[in-house]
């Protein structure tokens, strides 16, 4: 199980090609409209609420039992709680995952799940070439979900 840290499609491929078979994705569906909370605005751009089930702020509502951490006067938290862009409606973002999840796929020339979860392979990059697979050097104008900038 990928617990944490999906932020695009590309990191549950990742995940499946590392042998996992589930990826937790709280943060990138709180951003969602069906999810809990209201849309804020904060220096210009919009966000929704989020408390992961760890943090300080939803144990103490509740959720502490289930880190065996009931009864007590100070947590130890697993979880944050702040803001995630908005990211619109849920079938949209699924949408897009399942659309970058099948590209993730065709890179590995994977025609289904379980051949990239046999077959899959990782290479070591640099920094730079980290940088150099993405977007760079160009104010994007576009809204492409697949490229969000979540700078605040």
């Amino acid at each position: 199980i990928a617990d944490g840290g999906v932020k695009y499609s590309g990191d549950i491929v990742k995940a499946i090609a590392g042998g996992g078979s589930v990826v937790m994705i709280g943060s990138l569906f709180a951003g969602t409209l069906e999810s809990p909370g209201d849309v804020i605005t904060f220096s210009g751009k919009s966000y929704k609420s989020y408390r992961g089930m760890g943090s300080t702020a939803a144990m103490k509502q509740g959720s502490g039992d289930r880190y065996f951490q009931t009864g007590t006067k100070k947590f130890v938290p697993e979880g944050v709680e702040g803001l995630v862009p908005y990211r619109g409606e849920l079938r949209d973002v699924i949408y897009q995952m399942l659309g970058g999840l099948r590209s993730g796929m065709g890179y590995c020339g994977a025609p289904d799940i379980e051949t990239l979860r046999t077959n899959g392979k990782f290479v070591r990059i640099t920094g730079a070439g980290l940088h150099e697979s993405h977007p760079h050097d160009i104010a994007m104008t576009g809204g492409e979900p697949n490229y969000q900038r979540n700078d605040m």
